[in-house]
C-alpha cells in the first residue's frame, strides 16, 4: 500500500510522540472493493504453511542426524527438504565403503 504521508501526534500520558502512516481513503476503498485483504490473507496462509512444512523437515533431519552421530552437521540445517527418489546402484558403492 502506498503511504500518503505520515502524521505525528503527542498522546496524553505518553512521553514520546507517535508517528504513523496515513493512506488515501479512495485507495483504501478500492483495495477493499477488490477483496485484496482476502487475497493477502490467503497468500500469507500458504507461505506460513510452506514455512512450517520446511521447518518440520529440517527438524526431522536434525533429529535423525543427532540420533545417528550424536550431533548435527553444519550444512544439515541449510538444506531444503524435498522428496528423494531411491537411486539404483548405490548399494554397490556402500558395500565397497565409498559412501561415508
Amino acid at each position: 500500500m502506498k503511504s500518503a504521508g505520515t502524521r505525528t501526534v503527542k498522546l496524553r500520558g505518553r512521553a514520546n510522540a507517535v508517528t504513523f502512516h496515513v493512506f488515501d481513503p479512495r485507495h483504501i476503498e478500492d483495495l477493499l472493493n477488490e477483496d485484496r485483504p482476502v487475497v493477502w490473507r490467503e497468500d500469507d496462509a500458504h507461505v506460513a504453511a510452506e514455512n512450517r512444512r520446511r521447518a518440520a523437515g529440517k527438524a526431522a533431519l536434525a533429529r535423525v542426524a543427532r540420533h545417528q552421530d550424536g550431533k548435527v552437521s553444519e550444512t544439515e540445517g541449510n538444506k531444503d527438504v524435498g522428496v528423494r527418489a531411491p537411486l539404483a546402484g548405490w548399494d554397490a558403492f556402500a558395500a565397497d565403503g565409498l559412501l561415508r
